[in-house]
């Protein structure tokens, strides 16, 4: 039994559907809101000390964070290419770059905007700050859209950076403007979306369409 430590609509997510897709008896572990509430930050800091999820204990009682590292493992230790390309497919190189630019270069602009006081101390500054994280994060989105293929990012070959588009797109700038400025990445957001038993793992974390 797995012990996923997750909050609903959040990162979490990610690894919740991958848990559904293979199978893997877990329990959902909800954490309190960790960007106001202390007492649930350190309450995950004991398990996990950056207090993120997805915190990932294994039935061994490993502690696994970071949703690309939990990724790779799942795919590993279910012996499975679902979603993570074997090491001889032709796109796996492509797929290790844009899944890791997906964690390292659009994932991180969420959490500087969730409390831009901890990266930009003086609050007049903050709101210029917040917009240039968001054009960040749109040109960043932009440069994926004109990389993606179709129907899936690499192709006829579904992978996980379909996953990481479905949930990420659900938060800001959100679904309608994919739908305006990058059409082939909300096609494949809305593909995963109604893909079972991903449907439902979506539709507990984003009950609210767009």
């Amino acid at each position: 039994m797995y012990l996923l430590y997750g909050r609903e609509g959040w990162g979490s997510a990610l690894i919740e559907a991958q848990l559904e897709w293979y199978c893997l008896p877990y329990r959902f572990e909800r954490v309190g809101d960790l960007l106001a509430d202390a007492e649930a930050r350190a309450a995950l800091a004991r398990i996990n000390p950056l207090a993120q999820v997805p915190t990932l204990v294994t039935a061994g009682g490993e502690v696994l964070a970071e949703s690309l590292a939990i990724t790779l493992w799942l795919a590993e230790t279910n012996d499975s290419e679902d979603w993570v390309p074997l090491p001889s497919e032709r796109c796996r190189g492509r797929f290790l770059r844009w899944l890791t630019y997906c964690v390292s270069t659009i994932y991180p602009t969420f959490t500087y905007a969730d409390i831009p006081a901890r990266f930009v101390p003086m609050a007049a500054a903050q709101p210029g700050f917040l917009a240039s994280v968001e054009g960040w994060r749109n040109r960043a989105w932009a440069l994926l859209e004109a990389e993606a293929s179709g129907p899936w990012f690499l192709g006829e070959r579904m992978s996980a950076i379909d996953l990481y588009i479905a949930v990420m797109s659900r938060w800001n700038p959100r679904r309608p403007w994919f739908a305006e400025h990058a059409p082939k990445l909300h096609a494949i957001a809305t593909a995963i979306d109604a893909l079972p038993p991903i449907d439902a793992v979506m539709a507990r974390n984003f009950p609210a369409k767009g």
